[in-house]
């Protein structure tokens, strides 16, 4: 699988620990920035992981900023993304399992290195299980299509 990873100014360092891991594991990653412990603002770079996956580019992205919670909104708000905000491996799993996530955000001031390779281990493994589940999703992507 390719993976789009993105991140604010908070989260350079995890980002390039991340991106290790997920090649360490047989992926492709694409990074999209930023590169730079400068101020910066999380919305721009949660759109271009999802703009990456939206367009093909990247099957699965994952947006990393202080808490995780800000990028995870931004991400929430492009249509046909559906971005969850993990801080430990058993939602994470349950996100794509459950949810079909396309998006894993997490904070790197909220979880550890070792915790967040876990996040995306789970994250990366797991399936969407469909049935009654698609069902749900159907629901959420008719409330998005009718805002």
């Amino acid at each position: 699988m390719k993976i789009a990873i993105g991140n604010d100014h908070s989260a350079v360092h995890m980002r390039e620990v991340i991106s290790e891991y997920v090649r360490s594991l047989g992926h492709e990653v694409e990074e999209v920035g930023t590169f730079s412990t400068q101020s910066t603002n999380y919305p721009e770079w949660g759109v271009k992981v999802c703009k990456k996956v939206l367009g093909g580019e990247a099957d699965l992205g994952i947006a990393i900023c202080g808490t995780g919670v800000g990028i995870s909104i931004a991400c929430n708000k492009v249509k046909g993304i559906r971005a969850c905000c993990c801080s430990e491996p058993y939602s994470a799993r349950l996100s794509r399992e459950h949810n079909n996530s396309n998006v894993l955000c997490f904070g790197a001031r909220v979880v550890g290195e070792e915790l967040a390779k876990m996040i995306v281990s789970e994250w990366l493994d797991a399936e969407f299980k469909g049935g009654r589940h698609q069902t749900r999703i159907d629901m959420i992507s008719e409330i998005e299509a009718g805002q």
